[in-house]
């Protein structure tokens, strides 16, 4: 809740200080910028893959095949759906993250005796000084995966859960003990949580200055403020800045009151939970798996696709395959292959296709990153030999 309550606070901090030069950044991506920013993306299996980082990039190369089924985003060509129109529409996000993530789990709830959670009996109450000195401890992460979580905010497409995964790879990077990581080490909680509430603020800055919502809360919120009668802009903060900057202050008035409010429904929701029988647990959390796969476009057939994608994940990870690089692989594959579609094709036409790709400032940036991600891991182990 503190890691959240930071992240928030940048990222709104940050959208009230520096949205209409932040704005120029976001106008300056083009296809080819994003195109090589999935790469970025694709790297960071290397650190997400503990372990083993071969089945980390076949699981990234599953999940990139399954982007491509359906109708291509440049061009319409009809791949891979077996002549029938269900898989037209290709893999919904949302329905495979239930499918990857949940489906597992219930699984083997299912398939064990075990009691879903074995907690000691806690009565040292919030333990707030506690989590304070934790978070002190860990103030450059939090402050770096806040910042993270800003920067990916401001790309119009991506969401909370790029910037969770960049952050939580960059925290495991740079950790001392990164063989702690997935096993409760505080540092990848407090990356994640602090990442993916400053995206919100991070968000705002091209719906509210480009009228580009990122995610779909953007969208509603951006409607909202369009039935007010704002005109969204670059003017936006000159003609009409005493609107914009009390719906700000009211975000990080909103960031504040998640302190009470988390800790508060946090403790006493963890404790329902861990007192729930699994027997009413799981037919609970697997009709909300079915719920929430079917509502999003009311459309049984992603029910159907949740299905198969989460016993397939089951089978996966008997043999190894995390799901974090398949997931990785299908929400970035569109992005990168819609990028490198159009990049393609203007650079054929300007004749400049090298120059499309390679001579660009923001790319050759985000190109030395994906290199210094990629190689990293290799690096590291070679300077360890050494010494």
């Amino acid at each position: 809740t503190i890691a959240s309550v930071f992240g928030g606070l940048v990222g709104a901090t940050i959208l009230i200080l520096l949205a209409p030069p932040l704005a120029n950044v976001a106008l300056a991506f083009g296809p080819t910028e994003y195109f090589w920013l999935a790469i970025f993306g694709l790297t960071l299996i290397s650190a997400l893959s503990v372990g083993n980082t071969l089945k980390g990039l076949i699981g990234a190369c599953i999940g990139l095949l399954l982007s491509t089924i359906g109708v291509a985003v440049v061009g319409g060509d009809v791949r891979y759906t077996l002549n029938t129109q269900i898989l037209l529409g290709g893999i919904d996000i949302t329905s495979a993250l239930i499918g990857l993530y949940c489906i597992p789990v219930v699984i083997d709830l299912v398939a064990s005796k075990a009691p879903h959670l074995s907690v000691l009996e806690d009565k040292r109450g919030f333990r707030l000084v506690e989590a304070l000195r934790i978070s002190w401890a860990s103030k450059f992460n939090m402050l770096r995966s806040s910042l993270i979580g800003t920067v990916v905010g401001i790309l119009p497409g991506a969401g909370g859960s790029i910037a969770g995964l960049i952050a939580y790879s960059e925290a495991r990077r740079s950790s001392r003990h990164p063989e702690r990581f997935g096993k409760g080490e505080p540092n990848g909680v407090i990356a994640t949580e602090a990442s993916n509430n400053a995206t919100v603020g991070g968000g705002f800055i091209p719906t509210l200055v480009l009228g580009i919502p990122g995610t779909p809360p953007d969208a509603i919120i951006l409607g909202a403020l369009l039935v007010q009668g704002l005109k969204i802009g670059p003017s936006l903060f000159n003609e009409q800045g005493n609107v914009v900057y009390t719906f700000m202050f009211g975000l990080l008035i909103a960031t504040v009151l998640m302190l009470p409010v988390g800790l508060l429904l946090g403790r006493y929701a963890y404790k329902s939970i861990v007192r729930i029988p699994k027997s009413l647990l799981v037919p609970t959390v697997a009709f909300l798996t079915i719920l929430g796969s079917f509502a999003i476009h009311s459309n049984p057939h992603d029910m159907q696709m949740m299905f198969v994608l989460g016993v397939l994940a089951w089978i996966l990870q008997r043999y190894g395959f995390a799901p974090s690089p398949i997931v990785l692989g299908l929400v970035l594959g569109q992005i990168a292959e819609q990028g490198f579609v159009q990049s393609y094709m203007i650079g054929n036409a300007t004749n400049a296709l090298t120059a499309m790709f390679f001579g660009r400032p923001i790319s050759m940036a985000i190109i030395a990153f994906s290199l210094l991600t990629l190689f990293y891991p290799l690096l590291t182990s070679l300077f360890s030999r050494r010494r």
